[in-house]
């Protein structure tokens, strides 16, 4: 089984739309809805905006339904020339760029439970979502870091430090924490972003504009991922 979590309804709706033989069941108080997409069994939730709310979500799911694979689909503001609005970001690794015990010897972004900075995303995943990107016409795509922190990225000076310390191709609010929950069951895990802004001081003119174009992106890249997994 394919788990699927999305931070917001818009990430999720397009796939649940497309899925066959749907069923609603409740854990921790998040709403999973299973059936089948492309012929695969899968499980959809909404899990929230921010960290906390994605690790209950994975933990929940990982202890409900034992998926094969967690996927995590959305979007987030670039923080590479490479990637503009609606471009494909592809993680090979996630970080949490927030955490931070640098005062007591550990280097930014190491955390303990994982004994990591990066920790890394599911090799065949990442290789099937990067064959998906590049058949998206128009669209442009990069692979490499995802950074999740509990803030909306909105300045050159944030945008900077995350690029400098952890090397970062995207940033958003939930991937980092799916990535740590998923390292620590053993659960194999990746996720994908679809650029919705600049992570810059135009973030919120761009965001509204371009969510539902970046969404449907992501959401092209779950159902190939559900077939060929």
């Amino acid at each position: 089984m394919l788990g699927i979590i999305g931070a917001m309804e818009i990430e999720i709706k397009t796939i649940r739309s497309k899925m066959q033989n749907k069923k609603s069941d409740f854990a921790g108080g998040i709403e999973f809805v299973s059936g089948t997409l492309n012929g695969t069994e899968v499980v959809t939730a909404v899990c929230g905006i921010g960290k906390v709310c994605a690790a209950m979500c994975t933990q929940a799911m990982v202890l409900k339904y034992k998926p094969s694979l967690i996927m995590n689909t959305g979007v987030g503001g670039t923080l590479t020339n490479e990637l503009g609005v609606c471009d494909i970001a592809v993680a090979d690794s996630v970080c949490q760029h927030d955490f931070d015990l640098s005062p007591i010897g550990d280097p930014p972004g190491r955390i303990p439970a994982v004994e990591a900075v990066k920790i890394p995303c599911d090799q065949k995943a990442v290789k099937i979502l990067e064959e998906c990107a590049e058949r998206l016409d128009g669209i442009k795509t990069k692979t490499g870091t995802i950074a999740s922190g509990d803030q909306f990225i909105a300045d050159d000076a944030q945008r900077h430090r995350i690029t400098e310390l952890f090397g970062a191709i995207s940033c958003e609010m939930e991937g980092g924490a799916i990535g740590q929950v998923c390292r620590l069951n053993g659960t194999p895990f990746a996720i994908v972003r679809a650029i919705s802004d600049s992570a810059d001081g135009s973030a919120e003119m761009s965001y509204n504009e371009f969510l539902p174009i970046a969404a449907d992106n992501a959401a092209k890249m779950i159902e190939y991922i559900a077939e060929k997994y």
